[in-house]
């Protein structure tokens, strides 16, 4: 019996000595011996851990496939011009577009150009969605598993696709030849001690885009040795685009940046003519295969042809249009980025930027030593002749005079520094109105550089920053999310006072509701659908009586251009408004409706054109409401205090895979105005854990 006792007491430690050992395993942090480990928080955000980058970068990958892995190999697929193989004839356009301009062959030859370790990196992210989708195949759409496995290839081919083909030019704008109304933008603010109520920088980041496809963004913290940052990646990157650690952070806004030219060759003997000769064109036929509704495949040819500019896009008797895109010869974007996000003071901040792999985006930075930055960043071409608007137009392609062949460098760049307003603002407007007392002049530079001009959005977020000196972390916030529309204030008194004359029964009572209007966009603001549905029937040309102004950029445009004209299409707004709801104090959450997966809110903010700060772009969802479809999309604000202090909100919630809980899991938030607080030390993480992975 003692002995049998003996073999239990054993028996017990050893037991013990295992289950000791699995719980230690589960809840203790990472060491030199473990790969990578992701904590998952609350609202779905991966922090992940990693013992060397390369793991660290597996962990991102897997993270990332786990949040969004059909839409990723679906991107991927895309970014191979082989979407129409996989899926179908809809992605025949895509196919031909992304093969046209040369993407999967480009991304071959960027992988090449990375360094051993960089393409180590990319290679690591595309294992983790491999590992992932290995080890979680129930998870993942029978039909996008064709494009596995992923390669470091497909990252760079996806960065490309979206970067250079979508931002840069996008097949929309390309069909038109023209600039055209886009919806990407962004606001972004930098403020420093001297404007801050704390004494501390702050910064605001805050991009506008679609809620869908490889518009979005996914937020997570990355921490391993040499780095511990925070930030969002679009969606199927490897590298934050807008990112803070604890020594500084940068946000990107879409700039006037014209990185496309579309030139017109003259065909003559099967070439066309340059510089007084006939060259012959680059030519070469790819097979492009297409899935049949019965699963079978068919090929058709594709030929693709090549000027001195670029890709020939389209074709007509006698002429064509060749296409020339910036950054395609600078390979090191990746490299740059991840550069940029380890940097702990400006100098090697800007020693980063300076590279200009980056094809475009106005960069607006703060940092805890009290530094605030704007930079135009860009890969500005070097243009011979011509002004702004000479390049938004067909240019000439006979001609060498017309052909740009290098970037301007980076001291060549629009610049602020530290400007004595103690802020910088962007919201998509030209770098000349990025503080006031303006501190550069347009004149010292190209006039092919960039406009003038300045929208109302960017008007009122100025506006809002020269009203408070010094302002307060929670009052960021607060201006962050106003909706308040600055084309209301420039041209509603006018509206009012012509109605008034009028003795329009109708546009009376109209004017009665705006006149007792708050003015603003939110939720339970009267008098935003009948503003904005007026707004829609008047005319856009000649609409003001004063024009833009840059000698008065805070105050024009301004006064109604034909104000007989107002009234009758405010009456015709009227009508169509009463129609629609039976009253005219419509609430315009009412109409406005803030959706996303199953969530369905009453909706605030507005289209920048209006002037809101709070950008929400709504789509026709049926005859009386509309649909959120693109604008606030990620939102951080950061405060370089010791420890920094922050929070942020992913819209739409961080993740699309079937049956996730974070789809549209944030957007209540949205709604009630708030962020949420960033949770970046592992004590806080846990306290807010909802899963945790090891592997």
């Amino acid at each position: 019996m003692p002995r049998l006792n003996k073999k239990f007491s054993v028996l017990v430690v050893v037991l013990l000595t295992v289950i000791f050992t699995v719980a230690w395993g589960i809840n203790r942090p990472v060491t030199g011996d473990d790969q990578t480990e992701i904590l998952w928080d609350t609202w779905g955000v991966p922090h992940i851990y990693g013992n060397n980058i390369e793991n660290l970068f597996q962990g991102f990958g897997w993270a990332q496939a786990a949040s969004h892995g059909n839409l990723i190999l679906q991107l991927y697929g895309q970014a191979r011009g082989k979407a129409a193989e996989y899926w179908g004839q809809d992605y025949l356009d895509s196919d031909k577009y992304v093969r046209t301009m040369g993407i999967p062959t480009r991304a071959q030859e960027w992988y090449e150009a990375q360094d051993p370790t960089m393409r180590r990196y990319l290679d690591s992210f595309a294992a983790g969605i491999n590992r992932y989708a290995s080890e979680h195949d129930d998870q993942i759409d029978d039909k996008v598993k064709v494009v596995l496995p992923v390669d470091g290839v497909d990252v760079l081919a996806h960065l490309q696709r979206v970067t250079h083909f979508n931002f840069v030019v996008n097949p929309q704008r390309l069909e038109s030849l023209k600039s055209g109304e886009s919806q990407a933008g962004s606001n972004g603010w930098a403020i420093a001690p001297s404007h801050s109520a704390s004494g501390n920088a702050m910064l605001l980041a805050n991009p506008h885009l679609p809620w869908s496809n490889f518009y979005l963004w996914y937020e997570a913290q990355l921490t391993a040795p040499g780095i511990d940052a925070y930030g969002a990646a679009l969606v199927g990157m490897p590298m934050f685009s807008i990112a803070f650690n604890d020594h500084l952070g940068w946000t990107a806004t879409v700039n006037t940046h014209r990185g496309w030219t579309a030139y017109q060759l003259t065909l003559a003997d099967g070439g066309y003519e340059f510089d007084g000769q006939v060259r012959p064109f680059e030519s070469e036929t790819q097979t492009l295969k297409v899935k049949q509704e019965n699963g079978t495949i068919k090929e058709q040819e594709l030929v693709i042809r090549r000027s001195i500019h670029g890709a020939v896009v389209t074709q007509q008797e006698g002429n064509a249009i060749a296409l020339r895109v910036v950054g395609l010869d600078q390979p090191q974007l990746m490299a740059q980025l991840w550069d940029m996000v380890r940097s702990r003071n400006r100098q090697e901040f800007e020693t980063a930027v300076a590279r200009l792999q980056l094809p475009m985006f106005t960069i607006l930075y703060a940092d805890r030593d009290g530094h605030i930055l704007h930079i135009f960043n860009g890969q500005v071409a070097v243009r011979s002749q011509g002004d702004w608007q000479y390049w938004q137009g067909v240019v000439p392609g006979d001609t060498s005079e017309t052909l740009w062949t290098r970037y301007h460098p980076y001291s060549d760049l629009p610049r602020i520094l530290d400007p004595e307003t103690g802020w910088l603002q962007n919201a998509n407007d030209p770098p000349w109105t990025t503080t006031f007392p303006q501190v550069i002049n347009p004149d010292d530079y190209p006039s092919y550089m960039a406009p003038q001009s300045m929208s109302f959005r960017a008007q009122r977020s100025a506006k809002m920053l020269m009203a408070e000196n010094p302002i307060s972390f929670e009052e960021m916030i607060a201006k962050k999310f106003s909706s308040r529309l600055e084309l209301a204030d420039r041209i509603l008194d006018d509206l009012i006072a012509a109605t008034r004359q009028s003795g329009d029964e109708l546009a009376n009572e109209a004017v009665n509701v705006l006149a007792n209007w708050d003015r603003q966009a939110n939720a339970d603001s009267r008098g935003t659908v009948l503003f904005a549905t007026w707004v829609q029937l008047m005319p856009n040309n000649n609409q003001f009586a004063t024009s833009w102004n840059p000698q008065s950029p805070l105050t024009t445009p301004d006064s109604l251009a034909d104000p007989v004209a107002a009234v009758k299409s405010l009456a015709e707004a009227a009508a169509r408004v009463k129609s629609d709801y039976g009253r005219l104090d419509v609430p315009w959450g009412e109409r406005a409706r803030l959706q996303y997966g199953d969530v369905d809110l009453p909706g605030s903010g507005a289209s920048g054109q209006l002037g809101s700060f709070q950008v929400i772009d709504f789509a026709p969802m049926d005859e009386t409401k509309l649909r959120s479809v693109a604008g606030d999309s990620y939102i951080a604000a950061i405060e370089f205090s010791d420890p920094v202090k922050a929070r942020v909100l992913t819209v739409y919630g961080n993740a699309t895979q079937p049956g996730s809980g974070h789809i549209g899991d944030q957007l209540a938030l949205y709604a009630r105005h708030e962020l949420r607080p960033v949770w970046r030390t592992r004590q806080d993480i846990e306290a807010h854990l909802e899963s945790r992975t090891v592997f």
